[in-house]
Parts: structure tokens; sequence; C-alpha cells
């Protein structure tokens, strides 16, 4: 349940709307907007008397909310949430956040290479995996701690802001000192004691979609950290499952339009995962931005054929040089600004 205030509502008014709502046994949440001011109920509100509610002076109506996600909710937060990464970074703007780099940290003078290529080329913040969850136990899993090391080297050589992804809430007190951004693996998006642990810290989570989540089930899974006191969730559309084979998996765009519908949380989309193949890459990145997405999530890599993870849908720096004034292109066609 929601309780929206009247314009020019006083504090008295306010403070009596909240009491109300605690009388009836639930937290009460305070979103305060450009235009609007909303209470939000935390818990169990069918104890709540709506009409006695709606009576209340600085009331102008009340709302139940069905949907089970309540933080993440836009009823309960209508404007956008826009979220600060660092180094004067910000995701879910006007302006485009595009965060790029390799799948994984092979190397100093790769990573801090590609680093240099992606700033110099207009990228904001640089990705790269230190740990990595592979399908195959046998696979190349990261260089862990090395891998941050060398995430921070090229972050001082370049200023980006660094996004790497978390695999074990045992790894979150180093995480927490040396990154920017925490990002939340499409395998774990539904492992909900690393979100609880997530949900206490206070750096920024890149939260991307589980391979075969439901929209509602994702941003459940932001409920888990918005929960925890952590409301710094960045949603990541990377792909889902389905029964094409053709491509690594199926971009679902429609899903960038419904959860900026559903919630106030900035989406960013991850083209090179979700397709697989490098060659798909730019336009898809590029129908993103059209959709409505506040940032892109793209894969370089100096030389994708000897790549250590995922060569076969990384770009080449050039390449992506040469997609970043395209994506200024369509930025401009929707109102943002690259």
């Amino acid at each position: 349940m929601i309780l929206i205030m009247k314009q020019g509502f006083s504090e008295s008014e306010l403070q009596e709307a909240i009491h109300a709502m605690e009388a009836g046994g639930v937290k009460v949440m305070v979103s305060k907007g450009s235009e609007t001011t909303i209470l939000g109920a935390e818990g169990n509100s069918s104890k709540l008397d709506e009409e006695k509610l709606a009576q209340l002076t600085g009331v102008e109506r009340v709302m139940r909310v069905s949907e089970p996600f309540k933080k993440a909710n836009r009823k309960y937060h209508p404007d956008n949430s826009v979220i600060d990464i660092g180094g004067g970074v910000q995701v879910g703007g006007d302006k485009l956040a595009v965060i790029a780099g390799p799948c994984s940290v092979e190397g100093e003078a790769q990573i801090t290479g590609v680093a240099q290529a992606v700033k110099a080329a207009g990228a904001a913040a640089l990705r790269g995996g230190a740990y990595k969850p592979r399908t195959s136990p046998y696979a190349f899993q990261g260089m862990g701690v090395e891998g941050v090391r060398l995430l921070l080297e090229a972050k001082q050589a370049t200023g980006l802001p660094i996004v790497t992804e978390l695999m074990s809430s045992d790894q979150l007190p180093f995480f927490e000192e040396c990154v920017d951004v925490i990002q939340i693996g499409a395998r774990n998006m539904q492992n909900f004691d690393l979100l609880k642990k997530v949900g206490k810290c206070s750096k920024p989570i890149l939260l991307k979609r589980g391979l075969s989540s439901t929209i509602e089930e994702w941003l459940m899974s932001a409920e888990y950290i918005m929960a925890g006191g952590n409301n710094n969730v960045i949603l990541c559309e990377r792909g889902i499952r389905t029964f094409e084979t053709y491509t690594r998996n199926t971009l679902d765009l429609s899903a960038v339009l419904a959860a900026k519908q559903l919630s106030h949380l900035p989406v960013v989309v991850d083209p090179s995962h979700a397709c697989g193949k490098a060659w798909m890459v730019e336009r898809m990145a590029l129908a993103a931005v059209a959709a409505g997405a506040d940032g892109l999530l793209i894969e370089v890599h100096n030389d994708p054929q000897n790549a250590w993870c995922d060569g076969a849908q990384s770009i080449t720096p050039a390449q992506f040089a040469e997609l970043m004034p395209k994506v200024a292109q369509i930025a401009a066609c929707v109102g943002r600004t690259l």
C-alpha cells in the first residue's frame, strides 16, 4: 500500500500519516520526488484501514500495490534513480554510461592497454573479470586477487571506475575496499545469501538478469539487496536462455522497457553476452540505446582470437572506437547524451 500526499502538505500532516501507518504494524518508506511525496508500507499491510488513511488531511489518495517488490517499485519511487559509481560517473541520468573492457583480466599490459583505448573512445568505466564463473571446471577461472590488483593499476592509469564480479561473500570485504561497482552475475542472481550480504555494503551493485529468470524474479533479487539497506542497484539485461541456439542467449530488449516501467532503477544492456557473436554487438548495442537503456556493458579485447575467455563475443578497441560515435547519434535521437 502507498499513500500519495497532497501538494503543499505540512510536516504535521506528514507525521500524522506516518504514525497512522505505523500503528497498523508496518514500517514506512518516505519517497520525496520532484513533484510527489509517497509513503510506502513495508511489511504486511493487510491490517491497514484504507478508508481511514484516505481521510487524513494531508493524503491525496491511497493505492494498493500488487507487485511483491516494494523498494524497487516505481509506484513507491516515481523518479528515476541515478546511481553514482565514482569518478564523476552516474548511471541513470541523461547521460549514457558505457562500461567496456575484456571478459577477463589476463595481464598488466592487456588490461591497462584496453582501459586506455576504451577511455580514449569515450567509455565511462572499465569492466574486467578477476573471478570467472565457468560452465567447465577445467576452464580458466580468472586471476583472482592479482586480477583485482591489475584492475586497480588500470584505474590509476586512466581514472576509470572499475566493475568486476563478486563470486563469494568471503571476498566482499576485499571488494568493498578495492572495487567501484560490484557485479552479481547471472548465475548468482538468486544466490539470496550473497544478495543479503551485498545489501549491507555501500558499493553500487550491477545485478545481471538470470539465465532463465522472469522480470519479476530479477526485480525481487534487486529487492533483496535494497531490503538490506543498499539502494544503489543497477539492473543489467544480458540475454536469456531460449530454444534458440544460433546465438549464445536471446537479448530481451522488451525487458528494458518493462523494467523501467515497473521500477525506478537504471537498466544497462550487455549485448556481448546476449549474442555471443562479436559481429552482432554493434547493432544490438544501438538497438538497446534506442529502447531506452541507461548504459551498455561491452566486451573489448585487444586480441579476441587469443582471448582466454569469450573471445568470440569481444570486439577490438578499434571497433569500439567506431561504435561510440554511432551510440552518440542514437542517444541524441532519444534525448540522451554520451
